[in-house]
Formats: structure tokens, C-alpha cells, sequence
């Protein structure tokens, strides 16, 4: 939808504090106590500058979807909290907000993206690979078994960035190959 707009915030933002717990609710109930009380250590300024951000997409006001990446290494970006409403998924707006994601990693220059996700999400397995992102993990096993070691039920995903001048120039490339192949 053309409303739709992104804004940059932190995770305490009272208007999207009760989106943070709809994911943490929804983790419980795929997951249940698989995971024990498990928190993660993230600093509350790990999402935000000059190493991260945290976007959140609105529609007429109102959190409809998100993600946020960090720092995971001097030219890695490790993207997390990539969630979508419920009730508007299959619309392609968690797409929508990793591409989001991975513009504003790359313009901060990081040239690589990590992440994870569990084993009970298929569908963020089925957004990742159809985006180009290579698992570190075997695709052709049962995903519960991935939630022994090495894995312990985190699947983790890499991509390269492609900077947007390489990409701009090889497809300006393919289209002068492509009128000369024609002449």
C-alpha cells in the first residue's frame, strides 16, 4: 500500500513495545520452554547509531511490521526482529522490510548480511532462500533435528551485498550485450 511508510526507532518505543511482545508471544508459542528462559544480552543502543537500526513499517499509524540489524562484525550486519502482523502476512511486507533492511546496511557500509532463524519457521526459510540468502545449515534434513548441535534450533543464513554501483554496472553491462547481440 502506498501509505505504508517505514520510520527508524528502538525497541522501548511505547508504540511498538506491544508489536515486541506479539513476536516474544509468538516465539512462546511455536517454541514453548525449548529454549528455557533464554534472553537475549543485546544493549538497548545495539539497534540503533551508528553500528544498527530499527525500522518499523506503518500503515495509518499503526506497526504492521518490522526489523532491526546490529553490528556482528566490522562489515557484518546480523539482521533480527524481522516480524510481520499476523493477520497482513502473505502480502510480502516482511519482504519488503529485509530489503528495507538490507539498503540500510549497505549504505552504511556493511558488505554482508548473517541472521537466524528457528527451526519452526518455514516460512522466514522459505523468505530467506527466495531473497538469496545461503544457509549454513543442511535444507534437506527434518528441521527438528536441527535443534541438536551444532545448531541447537538456530538456523543461520549468510548474503553478500552487492554494492548498488557493481549492481547498477553489470546491468547496464547485460543491457549494452544485449542491444549489441540485436545490431
Amino acid at each position: 500500500m502506498s501509505q505504508d511508510k517505514f520510520i527508524h526507532t528502538q525497541p522501548e518505543d511505547p508504540l511498538i513495545v506491544p508489536v515486541i511482545e506479539g513476536l516474544f508471544g509468538e516465539y512462546r508459542a511455536r517454541y514453548g520452554n525449548i529454549f528455557g528462559n533464554r534472553k537475549e544480552a543485546d544493549a538497548i543502543g545495539a539497534y540503533g547509531p551508528p553500528d544498527g537500526v530499527f525500522i518499523v513499517l506503518l500503515r495509518e499509524g499503526r506497526p504492521i511490521a518490522m526489523g532491526a540489524y546490529k553490528r556482528y562484525d566490522d562489515s557484518t550486519a546480523e539482521f533480527k526482529r524481522i516480524w510481520t502482523d499476523s493477520a497482513l502476512r502473505r502480502q510480502g511486507l516482511a519482504q519488503k522490510v529485509v530489503l528495507e533492511l538490507e539498503r540500510l546496511a549497505q549504505a552504511q557500509g556493511y558488505t554482508r548480511v548473517f541472521l537466524t532463524t528457528g527451526f519452526r519457521q518455514p516460512e522466514a526459510v522459505n523468505l530467506y532462500l527466495s531473497l538469496g540468502y545461503e544457509p549454513q545449515f543442511d535444507t534437506t534434513v527434518d528441521r527438528e533435528t536441527l535443534l541438536q548441535p551444532p545448531y541447537n534450533g538456530s538456523l543461520p543464513f549468510i548474503k553478500p551485498l552487492i554494492p548498488a554501483v557493481a549492481a547498477v554496472v553489470a546491468n547496464v553491462s547485460s543491457e549494452n550485450l544485449t542491444e549489441k547481440a540485436y545490431d
